[in-house]
């Protein structure tokens, strides 16, 4: 993880409707490094989602800059997984090359490749009410992996799952990450969920976002992030971060 794939400076945004402006990212600065799992935690509606947003060029920011040391592909994925309900598993993972139009036989083999690998392969050509909603998520990691990102970026990529299923996703999603060499931005509300799946987490303050500490989490045997919550440094890490967040997220 020694090249830097991505340096934001002193980030800003500023919101403005009828009653004035609304700071919300004050000065955010941080790098992700290539092959690196980075979460951003902080209190709720402090701007987590709006600088992947920013990062992803779908908002602008009002102040700062952020750089990407290559010609970087962008892969999103989001809270819900969106799945249209009249496509199979497979013609859904194809969606991201049919609209940036580099579906070929090639990309279409390396997506099955993937299905095959993860876990899906019996449900290539069923649809989505025939899946969990764990495999769904699985699936709409899979869709984001098949235009061959540079970086992903996930906010809130598993909260709309129950407890149990989210934990078993959160390895999941993990390990193909892992597995792929990809680099990773979570956004999430969840410490344990950061902790158990990061190199480093970012913590922002509450309106207006600054960065008020960078945690480089370190196990003695980093493992799986299921097995991560068992590590003796787990519970050091959550009472620190939790301390700095200010109030309850």
């Amino acid at each position: 993880m020694e090249n830097k794939l991505l340096e934001v400076s002193n980030l800003q945004k500023i919101y403005h409707d009828k009653s004035g402006e609304v700071v919300a990212l004050s000065d955010i600065s941080f790098d992700v490094k290539e092959h690196e799992f980075v979460s951003i935690i902080g209190p709720s509606g402090c701007g987590k989602s709006t600088i992947l947003s920013i990062l992803a060029g779908l908002e602008k920011a009002s102040g700062g800059d952020f750089n990407f040391n290559k010609n970087t592909t962008i892969g999103y994925m989001l809270q819900k997984d969106s799945l249209l309900p009249f496509r199979n598993i497979l013609d859904n993972c194809l969606i991201g090359l049919e609209i940036n139009g580099t579906l070929n036989e090639e990309n279409k083999k390396y997506v099955i490749k993937l299905l095959e690998t993860y876990g899906l392969k019996e449900f290539i050509y069923k649809y989505p009410a025939n899946l969990s909603g764990g495999m769904r998520q699985r699936v709409a990691l899979i869709r984001t992996l098949a235009v061959k990102p540079d970086i992903l970026l996930l906010d809130e990529a598993m909260s709309a799952l129950d407890y149990q299923s989210r934990l078993a996703i959160s390895d999941d999603i993990y390990s193909i990450i892992k597995n792929e060499g990809k680099t990773a931005i979570m956004v999430t509300h969840d410490i344990a969920e950061a902790i158990s799946m990061s190199d480093r987490i970012i913590v922002l303050s509450k309106r207006p976002a600054i960065v008020k500490k960078i945690y480089n989490i370190n196990f003695k045997e980093k493992s799986t992030p299921i097995n991560n919550r068992k590590a003796k440094e787990f519970a050091d890490y959550y009472d620190k971060i939790w301390r700095d967040l200010d109030v309850h997220i």
